[in-house]
């Protein structure tokens, strides 16, 4: 059992965007869906509570009906084989209603900050050849989503 699920607070779109998230990632599952009875919170029948599985770690979506939105200081990361698995999830999260930021990282039609990361960029970034590691973090940050032969290519310098 996981101890600690992550909560998103969404205004009221909680159920769309797990049918959003769930779409995307393979083996992915909607949960349990908590509803308001008469006594609330919200309307009875609305949805207050739902919970889902990407790649097997458990989530929360929250309608939390308030002017609380999502930033930068939290993100979900996702770690991709390579640059056909990069483009999948980049394409499908934006979706034409996300947008880019930078080095790997965008939002989602929700607000919801994600980074698209391919497995090798980690391993580049922190390898003991610094040069090679400067020079890949300097492609990087030139980057919206990472295109892995150009971070292959700062890498062999």
């Amino acid at each position: 059992m996981q101890k600690i699920s992550p909560c998103l607070w969404f205004r009221n779109e909680a159920e769309e965007a797990v049918d959003f998230y769930v779409s995307i990632f393979p083996n992915a599952k909607k949960g349990e869906v908590l509803r308001s009875g008469e006594s609330g919170p919200g309307p009875a029948g609305s949805v207050v509570l739902v919970n889902f599985e990407l790649f097997g770690q458990s989530f929360q979506a929250l309608n939390g009906n308030s002017d609380e939105t999502f930033n930068n200081s939290v993100s979900l990361s996702v770690d991709c084989k390579d640059q056909a698995e990069v483009d999948h999830y980049w394409e499908k999260l934006i979706d034409g209603r996300g947008k880019g930021l930078a080095c790997s990282w965008l939002k989602d039609r929700y607000g919801v900050a994600w980074q698209i990361v391919p497995e090798l960029l980690p391993r580049l970034l922190i390898d003991p050849d610094k040069a090679k590691a400067a020079r890949v973090m300097a492609a990087m940050m030139k980057m919206v989503k990472i295109d892995v032969a150009t971070i292959e290519e700062a890498a062999r310098g």
